[in-house]
């Protein structure tokens, strides 16, 4: 290929180089948006699950036309502990209607049909490439080498994945230590619609989405997760990359004790695999992020560690589609001012500081190390289960009252008062 000019190279075809994609041509600028995988979002996994709100923004109703599976209405999170198991349902009916809440996905067919968007914009679409390394001029990233293959542009942006090897070699990022991430796995397991509808006491296309805690990850610090699709569900673990390389388990062995467990093994009875995954998680947030902006360089998505994790709820689309948002217009004000230097494209901070990205990354910085904390997967899932346990046991022996049973699971449980109360404090300012 000779060598080519563009005004912005993008490197990954996932939610946030798509959105930068698409918005920086439909202002008429030249595009190329590069992905590693053979088609767009071959290459990628996740939980299942998008917030809709940074899309909508970008593509009203944007549920019209996409290749979403269903909007999600139930939410569950549930406590696991050998035989015991407690779950906290919520459930609101509005979510099941426009604009809707949030709705769950197969990667592999939005991130196909966004880029596609972006194509149709005017973006050129190049998948199978593999970038090598950065073209630098006096210092300013000027362009990218794949191969034998010589691309500048005015601009690159890094969308390339959690392990963004373009941000090392920018020198914006470093590699992640096994405690910033984690390993997901996920499998797809077809069912029938109104096998998923009946399951789960769904109406229509409504979804539920499920988060587990405790035995699913032998009490390392991670959780499971399941996501209803039309006509399959999304099944998972993501374990912190740490903890398991310092125990016995195997992520694989993990997923299949998951599926067998009691708790889960009903649910997904008779379903086939049609779909096995696994990849990095980014986990630690602020603590994991790179430098956002170079000479020449912006870094978004995953790349940038934009995942929030909170434990009851887990985002990273919204982030991913938002931060991309902030580089178009960062490239924008850049091309305007005719400056692709680190000054002139520092407007992509402000635009994420005055985004729900770094507002809320920033408001739960300290919610990575209060989720490794241990207890949160071993003793409080025996805990909580244990006093439901007694609570809801008749066996004819004396009559115990409620207060009396807490504080004997407590006790049992070798937390301590002073202890709960730490936590208990902890989290409620963290979270």
């Amino acid at each position: 290929m000779e060598e080519e000019k563009f005004a912005a190279i993008i490197i990954g075809a996932g939610p946030a180089g798509s959105t930068a994609a698409y918005l920086l041509a439909k202002e008429g600028l030249d595009v190329l948006l590069i992905e590693k995988g053979a088609t767009p979002g071959s290459k990628n996994m996740f939980g299942g699950r998008m917030y809709s709100h940074a899309l909508h923004k970008i593509m009203p109703n944007f549920w019209e036309e996409a290749p979403v599976e269903r909007p999600v209405v139930k939410e569950t999170l549930t406590f696991m502990n050998g035989s015991q198991s407690v779950s906290l349902d919520f459930q609101e009916v509005n979510w099941g209607t426009p604009p809707y809440h949030s709705f769950t996905l197969l990667r592999a067919g939005f991130d196909a049909w966004l880029a596609a968007k972006a194509e149709e914009a005017g973006a050129m679409v190049a998948c199978g490439i593999r970038v090598d390394d950065l073209i630098r001029e006096n210092g300013r990233v000027v362009g990218i080498q794949a191969g034998e293959d010589r691309m500048l542009a005015d601009v690159v942006i890094a969308a390339d994945g959690v392990n963004s090897l373009i941000a090392q070699k920018a020198g914006l990022g470093k590699k992640f230590s096994p405690k910033q991430v984690a390993t997901g796995i996920k499998q797809v397991i077809q069912l029938s619609e109104e096998t998923i509808s009946h399951r789960f006491q769904l109406s229509g296309n409504q979804g539920a989405a499920q988060l587990f805690v405790g035995d699913c990850t032998k009490g390392m610090h991670g959780g499971g997760f399941l996501y209803t699709n039309k006509s399959s569900i999304s099944l998972g673990l993501v374990v912190t990359a740490g903890a398991l390389q310092h125990s016995q388990y195997k992520i694989i062995d993990l997923m299949e004790d998951f599926k067998e467990n009691p708790h889960i093994a009903p649910l997904i009875e008779g379903g086939e695999i049609v779909e096995h995954s696994a990849h990095l998680v980014p986990e630690a947030g602020l603590n994991m992020m790179p430098q956002l902006f170079g000479d020449g360089i912006l870094v978004a998505g995953d790349a940038a560690g934009f995942v929030l994790n909170l434990g009851y709820i887990v985002r990273g689309v919204d982030f991913a589609i938002a931060s991309g948002e902030a580089a178009a217009k960062a490239v924008l004000a850049a091309r305007a001012n005719n400056n692709f230097s680190r000054q002139g494209l520092s407007t992509y901070q402000q635009l994420l500081k005055e985004s729900f990205v770094m507002k809320e990354l920033v408001a739960y910085r300290q919610a990575p190390q209060f989720m490794a904390n241990p207890r949160i997967f071993t003793a409080y899932p025996q805990l909580v289960t244990g006093l439901m346990g007694k609570m809801f046991t008749v066996d004819g022996g004396p009559p115990v009252r409620l207060l009396g049973k807490v504080f004997s699971q407590i006790k049992q449980s070798k937390i301590g008062l002073t202890q709960l109360a730490v936590d208990g404090l902890k989290g409620a300012r963290l979270l």
